[in-house]
Parts: C-alpha cells; structure tokens; sequence
C-alpha cells in the first residue's frame, strides 16, 4: 500500500523503514530536512494516491492536534489519518469528530516497541470504525510482530489509545517491582552478585518477561548502575491510567505507587529509580541522568550549564514510544 508517515524520530523513521521492508510505498515528512522525503505536508499528501492513509507519529498533545487539523485542510471523503503517537484517548475524540465533518476517517492506534521495533516489531492497538481500520490494515500487518499476537483491533475511536494508556500503567508497576527487588538485593549482605541473580530469573520463573532482559542488559552495561541518577520521568500516560481508575471507580494501587514514586525520585536520588531509569533507556531510547559531582546538579553539569541543558531539552521534539 501506499502511505504518508509523519514525524521520523526515533519510532517513526524506523518505522518507516520496516514498511519499506515490507514492500509498501512510503512518503515521509519531518521538521528536519534531512530525514524528509518531501518539503511540506501537501507536498505528502499530493504523493499519495486516493484514498490516500497519512500516519501520525509526532510529539502527544498541541503538535499532534495541529497536524490533525492542517491534515483535515488537505484530504478529502474516504482518506484517513491514523495518530500512532501517545495521545490521550479524550483527543481521539475530538480529533474524529472535526475529520468526519469532510468526510475523512480517523484510527488511533497506540504503538509499543520502542527502539527495538525496526527488529521484532511493534505491538499495536487500534480504534475506529471497521471501514477505517481496513483502509490501515496492510500497514498494521507489517509493523506488528510476526506471529498470531501484537495486533489488535480495540474497538471504536478512542480504544486504541486507552489501551495503550493501561498498558503503560502496567509497565509502570512492573519495573518499579523489579527495582524495588534489584534495590532490596544490593542491600542484603548475604546476596553476592546480585546481577547473576536476576540473569538467573530470565529463565523457568514467573516473573520473566521482556523487561527482565532489559533490566539485566542494563546491569550488564552499568553493574550497580552507578552512572545513572535515581530520577525517573513519566510520559503522562500513568497519570492517566490513575485519573481513568478513579472516573470509572477502579482501584490502581500498584500503578498509582510506582507513579508516585517516580514523584519522589524528583525529590532525592533513589536507587530503585536507577534501575527503572536504566530499564526506560534500554526499550525506548529515554534520556537518562548522571549522578552529580560535588556542586553540580542531577545531570552531573554544573548548575549554570544545567540550566542551559534543560532549556534546550525543552525546546526539543518529545521522544515517542514508552513510559
């Protein structure tokens, strides 16, 4: 098939890349020239065929609702935008509703996968109408995994994303389990090598799982993640998981822990942290801290070129992908 891709950061220019792999037709646009395969977004638009499909994988929130919107100034009856970013599921909403007046189709679709997605695939979950979902589905049948799982079509708009939403709080409570432990066996004199340990757990146990791996390939780069900063971000989506157990009455103390506790990680070095900062830089390519040197702030800069860093970092596009 044919399909515009929008935004080619660290998820999107791979996969860009996979369905090019995959024999589709791929017409990118990015803010930086020399990613794009096109100048503007009517130039991408222009370059598809009817009905044409344009995927959107740029920054949650205003950036992606203003491309949605110029999207809408340009396609017409029968074509359709898919948001594969890490909007809020309120968004997919509003988002469709303003489409459906010309005519045009609306998917949310949440992506997992992170960096390793070009490779092994990209977990999707998707939400729209059938018709929409079809137009889409020879693009989702490349990106996900091979094999029966790592797709699914979630329901109706809006799905796709609170799926997603769930997920992310899941993953919030797994690696702050893991840590927790990881932090509890540095502790224990009795326990020698406390990487072995968890190598050891990657197999037979019932706690294997994916993170698992990332956790120990972690300790493999950093034993005692010593070069890493007891602070953790969170992308909001926990957040949200939070606010949806409240509105629907649902009790999420596990997952409303670990967000709490990245809060606190906010507040003084946390050990237990490392190690989920340790675990969000191995699946998504997130920007970890370094410890600071006497005088110095958490990202080991002095505090006058900190402040510069943050600045900058501010100003730049948000990474896509995980928690």
């Amino acid at each position: 098939m044919d399909i515009g891709l929008i935004g080619l950061g660290k998820m999107g220019g791979n996969m860009r890349q996979r369905l090019r792999n995959g024999g589709h037709t791929v017409v990118g646009y990015d803010r930086n020239p020399d990613v794009s395969d096109v100048g503007s977004l009517a130039e991408l638009v222009e370059a598809l065929p009817s009905p044409k499909v344009v995927w959107v994988m740029v920054p949650a929130g205003e950036a992606t609702r203003e491309t949605v919107a110029e999207l809408g100034t340009l396609l017409g009856q029968g074509d359709v935008v898919v948001d594969g970013g890490n909007s809020r599921w309120t968004d997919d909403l509003a988002n469709a509703e303003a489409l459906a007046v010309s005519g045009i189709g609306y998917v949310d679709c949440g992506v997992s996968g992170g960096v390793w997605g070009l490779e092994n695939g990209y977990a999707l979950m998707y939400g729209g109408d059938e018709a929409d979902v079809a137009k889409v589905q020879p693009a989702f049948d490349t990106l996900k995994p091979e094999g029966d799982f790592g797709g699914v079509h979630a329901g109706k708009v809006g799905a796709g994303h609170f799926s997603k939403m769930v997920h992310n709080g899941i993953e919030y409570a797994i690696m702050q389990a893991y840590a927790e432990g990881w932090e509890l066996l540095e502790k224990a004199e009795m326990v020698d090598n406390v990487t072995e340990v968890y190598r050891s757990w990657r197999e037979g146990t019932v706690i294997r799982s994916w993170l698992l791996d990332l956790m120990v390939a972690a300790l493999d780069d950093d034993p005692g993640l010593s070069k890493i900063a007891g602070y953790a971000d969170d992308s909001g989506e926990g957040r949200w998981t939070v606010e949806a157990g409240i509105e629907h009455a649902v009790a999420t103390p596990a997952i409303t822990a670990a967000l709490y506790a990245r809060f606190v990680s906010r507040q003084d070095d946390s050990p237990s942290m490392k190690a989920v900062a340790a675990m969000r830089n191995q699946f998504g390519g997130h920007a970890v801290k370094t410890p600071a040197p006497p005088g110095g702030d958490a990202d080991g800069q002095a505090p006058e070129q900190a402040g510069a860093a943050k600045k900058a970092a501010a100003a730049s596009d948000q990474p896509e992908g995980e928690s």
